[in-house]
């Protein structure tokens, strides 16, 4: 069964205004890889674990009909705040369960979900409704994103990041085993489609306000743990590594840009004619 998180309208709001998408070159190597397996005519795309949908958004220009799914009303009430583009619908939905016509779905996707799922009923799910050639995108990013900040030293800013992702640790759920690249691996390795690619590494620099990246770690779900079991240690964690911040940077500003580098992994896959 799904896990359900992420679900409430303030946890909602600051997934949108905090979770990064993929960037136009990953999902561009989404895109190269699907059309290089059934040609350039894309009709339907389906986000699974959609969240705010930001990423369903990168979609859009590029297939007649995209369709969002999550199990959570917050977070799809959020999605169509922002939802401009006609081909767009959202629909409530757990990953399990895809409303969709066998072989009737040209790309589905799952950015930073697929973790999540009853993983194996998912991908007997996506097998039965892509289409013959139709191509299976799971992506993900890791916690140990890493700050650059000019005439700052790198090692000291990011050894401060490193103390933030430890004292997290500990709220991380055992669903996730670890560390979650380790459950795509395995997707990867089960799925018995002859053509598949997997990239475990994946640099995106993406520049941001300092304020912003504090706001995408504390919308993890490890920091939400966190803040639901004891709120004033939350609270102080984050003060203590926001200021720290600011000592290492010589600035005063929470506002102040910092190049957030994100690493990123995905698996693609493509079901075969006559599977």
């Amino acid at each position: 069964m799904t896990y359900r998180l992420f679900e409430d309208k303030k946890h909602a709001s600051s997934y949108w205004k905090y979770r990064i998408a993929p960037s136009d070159h990953l999902i561009q190597e989404v895109l190269d890889f699907l059309e290089k397996q059934k040609g350039r005519l894309f009709e339907l795309a389906v986000d699974v674990g959609c969240g705010s949908g930001q990423g369903t958004l990168l979609l859009a220009k590029h297939f007649v009909s995209v369709v969002g799914m999550d199990v959570s009303p917050a977070q799809l009430d959020m999605a169509l705040q922002h939802a401009k583009e006609p081909n767009i619908t959202y629909r409530q939905c757990v990953a399990e369960e895809l409303p969709f016509a066998d072989s009737s779905v040209d790309l589905i996707t799952a950015m930073s979900a697929f973790h999540w799922f009853d993983r194996p009923h998912f991908l007997q799910e996506a097998h039965r409704v892509l289409k013959p050639h139709g191509c299976l995108a799971l992506l993900n990013y890791t916690i140990d994103m890493e700050l650059s900040y000019a005439d700052c030293c790198s090692q000291t800013l990011n050894q401060v990041c490193k103390e933030f992702y430890a004292a997290l640790q500990p709220y991380r759920s055992a669903h996730l085993g670890p560390s979650s690249i380790e459950l795509y691996r395995e997707a990867y390795e089960s799925i018995p489609y002859p053509v598949k690619e997997w990239q475990e590494c994946v640099w995106v620099k993406r520049p941001m306000p300092l304020s912003s990246y504090m706001g995408l770690v504390e919308s993890f779900s490890s920091y939400q743990t966190l803040l639901r079991d004891d709120p004033q240690k939350a609270t102080r964690l984050s003060q203590d590594i926001c200021q720290r911040f600011l000592s290492v940077m010589k600035v005063t500003s929470v506002e102040t840009e910092v190049l957030v580098a994100v690493k990123y992994f995905y698996l693609l896959a493509c079901k075969p004619q006559g599977a």
